[in-house]
């Protein structure tokens, strides 16, 4: 295998350690004081800062027009995604990066459930790939539930550094919130898709999302965050955490994944996510966090869903590019009918 072929194996990897990075940076962070309004407004700014010089850069030479329409849109994506993030980030702190990370990847089989919902697609009950994605849905929904409301033995780790994870109620509401931030996620992307098929600007759209997300962040935080201490870039931990998720976050997750897709397709992309369950565990290894059978067993489960999910809209992939590719084989043969005809009739 060539080097160029190589780099995209590397490039989902490298992405898989840092989502896991983002995870355990912000339960880091939210350990010393600050809240996830705080953090998530931090982070955002920061993305913000990063995204207006590269953005612009970049689409210096055709920057689409920004018409109203488009600037509802990005509004309604900067919505959900501080949605997303907000509830994303205290699910986390009430679990821990392995559940989190595990409960995620059912992104795919809720996006399904709401595309059939919204009749972006057809349910063919009959058909294998449709009746692939529902099952895999369901057994990844199963998992979920299993990692959440089943804990079990340890299995791995010392005591926790946060007693109060230890309690059953809280690991089901972090393990609840993070269920409510994948379909929210789920959305966000169908919504996205509208918004780029009308504007094809991946990084201004980002631009303007990390803006919404800043200033909606900043009005919360300044209304509910009432201790100073949270809004404090002190210890140096803290930081270091918010630099690490504004680089590591939009800007550097965007950049490789649009790059992947474009090279190997978006099947290839998506079929590295388990892979941040295996590097999240070990971060909770290295944690000292608690590892139970439940969180073991659930995120086993979740991934077999989403392999059967993947699995089933590979073969709808499959379908759509010989139909593509069977319509474009005839179009030359349509091409040379006209010709003759038209010659006929000169």
């Amino acid at each position: 295998m060539k080097m160029s072929g190589v780099v995209p194996f590397i490039a989902m990897i490298v992405q898989q350690l840092a989502q896991v990075g983002l995870a355990v940076v912000a339960k880091g962070a939210m350990s010393t004081g600050m809240t996830s309004f705080t953090y998530t407004f931090y982070s955002s700014a920061f993305s913000t800062l990063l995204l207006i010089p590269i953005s612009f850069f970049l689409h210096r030479s055709a920057i689409p027009p920004l018409w109203p329409t488009f600037l509802y849109g990005f509004f309604l994506l900067g919505i959900m995604g501080f949605l997303m993030q907000v509830l994303g980030l205290l699910g986390l702190q009430y679990s821990s990066p392995l559940l989190s990370t595990a409960i995620l990847q059912l992104i795919p089989g809720f996006t399904f459930i709401l595309a059939v919902i919204l009749r972006m697609e057809t349910f063919e009950y009959k058909s294998l790939s449709t009746m692939a994605k529902t099952i895999g849905t369901l057994v990844a929904i199963i998992g979920a539930f299993v990692a959440t409301l089943y804990k079990g033995p340890q299995v791995f780790g010392i005591n926790p550094l946060n007693t109060i994870l230890t309690t059953p109620s809280a690991w089901a509401i972090g393990g609840l919130l993070t269920m409510i931030c994948s379909i929210i996620a789920s959305l966000f992307i169908i919504s996205q898709a509208f918004v780029l098929k009308k504007y094809p600007a991946e990084l201004i759209l980002m631009l303007f999302y990390s803006c919404c997300v800043t200033i909606l962040c900043a009005v919360f935080s300044l209304i509910i965050e009432r201790d100073l201490n949270s809004w404090s870039l002190s210890p140096h931990s803290r930081l270091m955490a918010v630099v690490y998720s504004g680089l590591f976050g939009n800007v550097f997750q965007v950049c490789i994944g649009a790059w992947c897709v474009r090279k190997k397709g978006p099947l290839f992309v998506v079929m590295f996510h388990p892979l941040g369950i295996v590097v999240a565990m070990a971060a909770s290894i290295f944690m000292g966090e608690i590892i139970h059978v439940g969180s073991l067993v659930g995120s086993i489960i979740i991934v077999i869903g989403f392999y059967s999910v993947i699995w089933g809209q590979s073969k709808e992939w499959t379908k759509k590019e010989k139909n593509l590719r069977s319509n474009n084989n005839k179009m030359p043969f349509l091409q040379d009918k006209n010709d003759d005809d038209l010659e006929v009739n000169i």
